[in-house]
């Protein structure tokens, strides 16, 4: 078995949103038109990027937030949230509007329905980042095109997007991106990934492949486990086969160790959910 070089530090800077997760357990989701009554209120921190920070920390990655909240009571909240994770926090900007909310309703078989309100989320000012260009970076689509675009001109290390939401990529990002992380549909929506150099195609219950110029290159399985929530399942996903790739596992195992991580979150209803270093799942 492929064992972690323990001696290796893996910086990462991750960009994305910032979010608090205001989530409705129900046993079924409602369809058009309809009400269920027997929802079960919580508010947790969230958002791609945080999700991603603070899984990436957590497997054992020194990781900075690049992000920003508003000025308001939940931008306290989701800074403390990151900050005990052990996300620095330091380059996370505070603007003008509300954090970021999302609205999820996960049912009893833990599959979510997401509204995201971007609020400070669509404010984040790239060009003010004070960060070593040469660090990786693990970036997300929920906020804006011009924050992506500007930190893949501008680095010089690993880049990694998490196409997600699935939208139309500019030049820049055809050029930049090394990994591309997607599921299913956001492949789909994208036909010019079968042309990116890697990708990360997660396939639900099937596990993941990863696929170099639509070729596939590796294949690893599911985990068997109980489904409690999916909303934090992809993120923690992507932050390990990010950070195992980073460690120096080869791509096989780092995408078997990414659906382990993945598996484990899964089974936990939080969007942070709390998970071991990284060795734990290879």
């Amino acid at each position: 078995m492929t064992r972690l070089d323990v001696r290796r530090d893996v910086r990462l800077d991750v960009l994305g949103a910032i979010n608090q997760d205001v989530v409705a357990r129900v046993r079924r989701a409602p369809g058009p038109g309809e009400t269920v009554a027997d929802g079960v209120l919580t508010h947790q921190p969230g958002g791609k990027g945080a999700n991603q920070a603070a899984a990436a920390v957590r497997l054992g990655a020194r990781v900075r937030m690049l992000g920003a909240v508003g000025r308001d009571a939940a931008a306290d909240q989701m800074r403390s949230a990151l900050t005990s994770a052990g996300v620095d926090v330091s380059e996370v900007q505070t603007v003008d509007d509300a954090t970021g909310t999302a609205l999820i309703v996960v049912d009893e078989a833990g599959e979510n329905s997401i509204v995201v309100c971007a609020g400070a989320n669509s404010r984040v000012d790239a060009t003010l980042f004070d960060r070593d260009p040469a660090v990786p970076v693990l970036a997300q689509l929920e906020v804006s095109a011009a924050a992506v675009d500007h930190l893949a001109r501008t680095s010089t290390g690993m880049f990694v997007l998490n196409v997600s939401p699935a939208r139309e990529l500019g030049a820049v990002l055809w050029d930049r991106v090394g990994l591309f992380i997607v599921n299913e549909g956001e492949y789909a929506a994208l036909p010019r990934l079968a042309t990116a150099p890697l990708v990360a195609l997660t396939l639900g219950a099937e596990g993941a492949v990863l696929l170099r110029r639509g070729v596939e290159i590796a294949k690893a399985p599911s985990v068997p486990t109980s489904v409690v929530s999916t909303v934090g399942a992809g993120d923690a996903f992507a932050a390990a086969l990010t950070v195992a790739l980073l460690r120096g596992l080869d791509e096989e195992t780092s995408l078997r160790t990414a659906c382990a991580v993945g598996a484990a979150a899964v089974a936990d209803e939080r969007s942070q959910p709390l998970l071991a270093p990284l060795d734990a799942y290879v």
